[in-house]
């Protein structure tokens, strides 16, 4: 720590950030209705569960009875019936996407397993949600909300199937359907066959919503069922599975042989030239719910990682204590461990990771409870224009990408722009909007799931190990090691990190999503301009240099004169989309930041300290996303070309000989300094693998590279002072949760 501080007492935080600072942050504040969820949630969370933990409910692989217990809990807490709507028994208007990720967050505070299994009761309702019939989201919707006297049924999801490993594939289905009756002018009957694997809430599901496919030509392609606990045939729950991780949600490897009648696939049918076609194949209905449910998964891990800073805290300033030689009052005694700069430094890590996670999973969530209502006014235009789904409907957006970009244009453009007639034309239009919130949505769902998983569950093992041995034992402070472990499953959970890398490699080219990119990218030079202590100005050279290198890239060949940027390639497409991630992150944080500043007036005091120990954190971490963004293109960018030898003449044809450097010496004293290679009088070089290289046409990429280094001025000395900050922070006497 430095040695003498540059801030005043009222610039230090002063108290961990609250519910005042994180309505603000993640855009509630005027949301009562959530404010209140939030709290109810929390009781449970850091109540009855953190209560399981702590008795060591975790400890068995069974579905108890204490652990059934939760989803009294959920009911009785409004867990449950957040999902529904209220003419359904809900209470919540509109779109959910943010109030389910809200919980989500509350409950993986504690436990990842809890909220697994609230999420795991709209993930097997959600198909019904999204693409049921009416009739079916009127009855099943019904069913699973809590009513006075009538527990709810329970639904579960099951998709994934032993072939022969865990939920690695998706596309490919064992699970079988044929029709085993069809009587005259009446419902065809089906017979499912299905083998699940790793299915969540199956210990108490009342009903499946499960993926099969067709094994008779009188039943077209595949389809998702809804299957019941009381159908005829076998309704196997299965096994547990011996999971070393989220013990509090109930897994298991079900069987289904049953019979239902063919009113039960979700959607409905059409009975065409004696063939029963499903309305949606499973594809369809799997990708209208992922695209939603993996945002609260994303937000579980960044959960956790705020969740250990109070632990850690406490556990540093109280390493000393008690010990006869260590006086109270004396540094030693009031700081702990928090003497040393690599703990402080180090937590501050893994706090900017947090806040950069949680950040960057609510953005997504508000942007689809923004896309619901615009993709529900573009199917309505759609459908009165006479066009259908799939490929007809591609073919519609793909013709109207002109319009987005011109909004985009003019939306850049400031108010004097927005003020004409063909601006509020296409604001107006709910296609062009739905194509650009769907562009951006596509883009930051699966960044939230493959950056917040992927490169959480590698900063938590940082959080355990700055506990010490204590970190992974059952009764470390805040569950840290059950978290770490936890994140191992999220990171592949509703998907592992290579399908969220192939959706991003796909959707981060769009022509839109690119316009926009451009856009984030100006935006950040004005947020730098306000605010430079943000670290926006980093990060907006660092989006520059990546959207140079993948316009590089696609054009580009490597040295044996193949394509770069292509599927196939995926040592190309995948890192370029861990880069997107780092980026995407950032600046969601200093988006949020700056609301924060915006509104500092709704804070309570210790305002000024709060906002500047953000505005710091925001500093580290666009650091970090320019270093890993830096890293990633250069080697991108170099790696594909051919490392020039000593063996190849051509190779050699910028060398200066000895004889020549010794002219050059005598009449420039000091040019020789400059020179790189040099060919000895005897033929030979220097010991190196070969003449350094000098590619031509990538002085745009050195110069902005260079001009990120620089942009990194002041990040480090945003850590020292952040880190001033965690040794004078109030903590709480104690965790509000059992220990």
């Amino acid at each position: 720590m430095p040695a003498t501080s540059t801030l005043s007492s009222a610039e230090f935080l002063k108290t961990l950030p609250g519910d005042d600072v994180r309505q603000i942050l993640w855009r509630f504040q005027d949301r009562f209705d959530l404010q209140m969820l939030v709290q109810s949630v929390r009781g449970v969370a850091r109540g009855p569960v953190a209560r399981l933990v702590a008795q060591g409910g975790r400890l068995t692989h069974d579905w108890t009875p204490e652990k059934n217990s939760l989803l009294v809990e959920f009911d009785n807490a409004g867990i449950t019936a957040a999902f529904m709507e209220p003419h359904e028994g809900g209470y919540i208007e509109g779109p959910k996407n943010l109030a389910l990720s809200l919980i989500a967050f509350e409950l993986a505070w504690v436990d990842g397993g809890a909220a697994t299994a609230s999420l795991a009761t709209h993930l097997g309702l959600a198909p019904i949600h999204e693409k049921g019939t009416p009739e079916q989201q009127a009855y099943y919707m019904n069913i699973a909300t809590p009513q006075p006297g009538r527990p709810p049924k329970r639904a579960a999801f099951a998709l994934t199937e032993p072939i022969p490993y865990v939920g690695v594939e998706t596309g490919i289905l064992c699970g079988k359907v044929r029709i085993a009756e069809w009587p005259e002018g009446g419902e065809p009957i089906l017979e499912v066959s299905k083998r699940g694997r790793f299915i969540t809430n199956m210990g108490f599901a009342n009903f499946v919503t499960a993926a099969v496919e067709s094994d008779d030509p009188r039943l077209k392609g595949t389809m998702m069922v809804i299957l019941h606990e009381d159908d005829p045939g076998i309704f196997d729950r299965g096994t547990p599975t011996r999971k070393l991780v989220h013990q509090l949600s109930s897994t298991a490897d079900p069987v289904f042989q049953l019979r239902v009648p063919a009113n039960r696939i979700i959607g409905g049918y059409k009975v065409v030239d004696g063939q029963v076609v499903p309305t949606y194949d499973h594809g369809n209905v799997i990708e209208a719910v992922f695209r939603r449910t993996r945002v609260g998964v994303g937000l579980m891990t960044s959960a956790k990682l705020l969740s250990a800073i109070e632990p850690l805290i406490r556990y540093h300033r109280d390493r000393f204590r008690g010990s006869g030689a260590v006086a109270p009052g004396s540094p030693r005694y009031e700081l702990g461990l928090q003497q040393k700069e690599d703990v402080t430094h180090r937590l501050l890590d893994v706090w900017a990771t947090g806040e950069a996670g949680s950040s960057l999973g609510f953005a997504t969530a508000r942007i689809f409870d923004s896309i619901d209502p615009v993709e529900k006014a573009k199917d309505k235009l759609f459908a009165e224009q006479g066009i259908g789904g799939g490929t007809t409907a591609m073919k519609a957006l793909r013709k109207r990408i002109p319009d987005a970009l011109e909004f985009i244009e003019l939306n850049g453009k400031g108010e004097l722009a927005r003020q004409s007639a063909r601006y509020a034309e296409l604001a107006a239009d709910p296609v062009v909007q739905f194509m650009i919130v769907d562009a951006e949505a596509s883009v930051l769902c699966p960044a939230t799931k493959l950056w917040n998983t992927g490169n959480g569950s590698r900063v938590m093992r940082e959080a355990v190990s700055l506990m010490g041995g204590y970190g992974i034992t059952e009764d470390c402070p805040g569950f840290l090691g059950y978290k770490w472990m936890d994140t191992q499953l999220e990171a592949t959970y509703e998907g592992p990190e290579a399908v969220q890398r192939r959706q991003l490699s796909v959707t981060m080219t769009s022509e839109v999503f690119l316009a926009q990119f451009r856009q984030w990218t100006q935006e950040m030079r004005k947020v730098a301009a306000q605010a430079p202590g943000t670290g926006a100005c980093t990060l907006a050279s660092a989006m520059n240099l990546w959207a140079w290198t993948l316009d590089y890239l696609q054009h580009g060949k490597d040295a044996s004169g193949q394509r770069l940027y292509q599927g196939t390639r995926q040592g190309v497409t995948f890192p370029m989309a861990d880069a997107l991630c780092w980026l995407v992150s950032s600046r969601c944080q200093i988006l949020d930041v700056e609301n924060l500043r915006k509104n500092a007036d709704q804070l309570q005091d210790g305002a000024e300290g709060t906002i500047q120990f953000l505005t710091d954190l925001c500093h580290i971490q666009s650091a970090h996303a320019a270093g890993e963004v830096a890293r990633i293109c250069t080697e991108l960018v170099y790696g594909y070309m051919l490392h020039p030898s000593w063996t190849r003449p051509e190779d050699c044809g910028n060398c200066f000989r000895e004889e020549e450097l010794q002219q050059i010496e005598s009449i420039i004293p000091g040019s020789s300094s400059f020179v790189v290679d040099v060919r000895n009088d005897d033929g030979t070089h220097s010991r190196k693998a070969g003449p350094c290289v000098h590619a031509t046409g990538l002085s745009d990429f050195t110069r902005l590279r260079n001009k990120l280094d620089g942009c990194l001025a002041g990040a480090m000395l945003a850590k020292d002072r952040a880190g001033e900050s965690l040794q004078k922070v109030m903590i709480p006497a104690a965790l509000d949760y059992p220990l």
